[in-house]
């Protein structure tokens, strides 16, 4: 089981994923069998983390025109109909796991946990908005995980 953050945290809310990240690892209840991973924006060179993995929990900003803060959780029927974007950044959670899937490495339980960004240019912190979703952000986080761990 691997929980990956991706993100910038030079760019306002695009580090979003990285303080989710550190909210949930925080959160306590850190199983062995989780592997933590800073992924900022490595993009398509995190595929050898995805590689033969029962399940990846993917946190990250996300954008789908929703007001900002709005906290996103799509599953792997939602990722699956969705092609590309989503992802605050250029290669974001979506085109790794397109990827994943393209090389036969796609876990078999996957999700991504995200926040709607306000602001996405050169600066340090998150907009209030941002901040104030990430206690709910990361229950819900916590919630898909201790799903996983159930089935791993």
């Amino acid at each position: 089981m691997v929980v990956l953050g991706i993100g910038n945290s030079l760019l306002g809310d695009d580090g979003a994923g990285l303080e989710l990240l550190e909210g949930l690892r925080a959160a306590g209840d850190c199983s062995a069998a989780i592997e933590w991973v800073d992924g900022g924006t490595l993009g398509l060179a995190l595929l050898g983390v995805l590689e033969a993995r029962r399940a990846l929990l993917i946190l990250d900003a996300v954008q789908m025109g929703s007001p900002p803060g709005t906290i996103h959780v799509l599953g792997r029927e939602e990722l699956m109909k969705l092609r590309s974007g989503a992802t605050a950044h250029e290669t974001g959670a979506i085109q790794l796991l397109n990827a994943a899937a393209l090389v036969g490495d796609l876990p078999g339980q996957f999700a991504v946990v995200g926040i709607e960004p306000a602001v996405l240019r050169t600066g340090i912190g998150l907009s209030d908005g941002v901040r104030a979703a990430l206690p709910l952000a990361v229950e819900r986080a916590k919630s898909i995980l201790d799903e996983f761990l159930l089935c791993v």
